[in-house]
């Protein structure tokens, strides 16, 4: 069970880990900009502490928050953001579509509820094979007005599926408020399939991570699916590109009043203050030598930009796309 210290680490390590993306965004390192996680680390911190190591996720395209909570490298993790080679996907994936197999992250992906399909899958997968590995879904509150999402509840459903459905219900689908977009609830929509659904508080990292035991639990005992909506805030952009747009869906005394509760405090209360100085100094040694990795690693070459395209040797043609 992961205990306070290491639910700490890991908010800080992505705040940390957004708050230096910021910045390279802002110098240019990270060319197209991001979708910030700010505000949002308990749900990522939460729900993936109550995983296992062979246990699978997949994300959104506001995914570094679960990519680095499920254990991948946060120094590739950011060459990947800076499109180099040394990234975790060689720089072809960048910052919305980052994953790596080998510790459960089966991909963030930028279409909107799109990887609760693959997730689903997955998990039907490795029950079907014997295996008693659980499959996560991290979405958006945007994402169950999407078919996809709709279909997946219906077959998870009926397939008894090991799946934690996760709703980041941040109150926007990029700017459009919730209740513009949704009628009904967001709980309900999963419990019209027969899907057991709870509303946690998301900012709260060991909130969410009791609620996640509990849902884990009932998964591998071959119970099948549960949702989670959690209810938490946006601090920062929807995507960095507000920072020159500037649009003006929420003002600045609704951004303040929302950011009251900062998961990254709230966690840190938990915590004694010599272990958070020393999480700290560790992760800011971490994201250092990061920032470093990055600025030595090359870019991909241009001849390779079909590499990885196609399953084998089978390789496409310029011009064939």
């Amino acid at each position: 069970m992961t205990d306070s210290a290491q639910l700490y680490r890991t908010v800080r390590l992505i705040r940390r880990f957004e708050q230096r993306a910021i910045e390279l965004v802002r110098s240019g390192t990270i060319p197209g900009g991001i979708h910030p996680y700010l505000g949002q680390e308990a749900i990522a911190a939460g729900v993936c502490g109550a995983l296992r190591a062979d246990d699978i996720i997949t994300s959104t395209h506001r995914g570094h928050g679960h990519v680095l909570a499920k254990g991948a490298d946060p120094i590739r993790m950011l060459a990947e953001l800076a499109g180099r080679e040394t990234g975790l996907n060689r720089g072809r994936g960048g910052s919305m579509h980052a994953a790596e197999v080998g510790v459960g992250i089966y991909g963030a992906n930028a279409i909107v509820g799109a990887a609760a399909a693959i997730a689903t899958g997955a998990a039907w997968w490795h029950r079907q094979t014997g295996h008693d590995r659980v499959a996560v879904s991290f979405f958006g509150d945007g994402a169950v007005n999407q078919g996809v999402l709709l279909e997946t509840l219906n077959l998870a459903s009926l397939w008894r599926a090991p799946v934690l459905f996760v709703c980041e219900n941040n109150g926007f689908a990029t700017s459009m408020r919730v209740e513009d977009s949704t009628a009904g609830s967001i709980t309900g929509r999963a419990e019209a399939f027969g899907i057991p659904a709870e509303t946690v508080d998301g900012m709260d990292p060991e909130l969410v991570l009791a609620a996640t035991v509990r849902a884990v639990d009932r998964a591998r005992a071959g119970q099948g699916p549960t949702f989670l909506e959690c209810l938490t805030y946006r601090f920062d952009a929807h995507h960095t590109w507000e920072y020159l747009a500037r649009p003006r869906y929420r003002s600045a005394e609704e951004v303040a009043a929302g950011s009251v509760r900062d998961p990254l405090q709230i966690q840190a209360e938990r915590v004694d203050s010599d272990v958070r100085a020393g999480i700290d100094a560790e992760i800011e040694a971490i994201l250092d030598q990061a920032v470093a990795f990055l600025a030595d690693s090359p870019e991909p070459d241009p001849a390779g930009a079909l590499d990885y395209l196609y399953a084998g040797r089978t390789r496409g043609r310029p011009g064939s796309l």
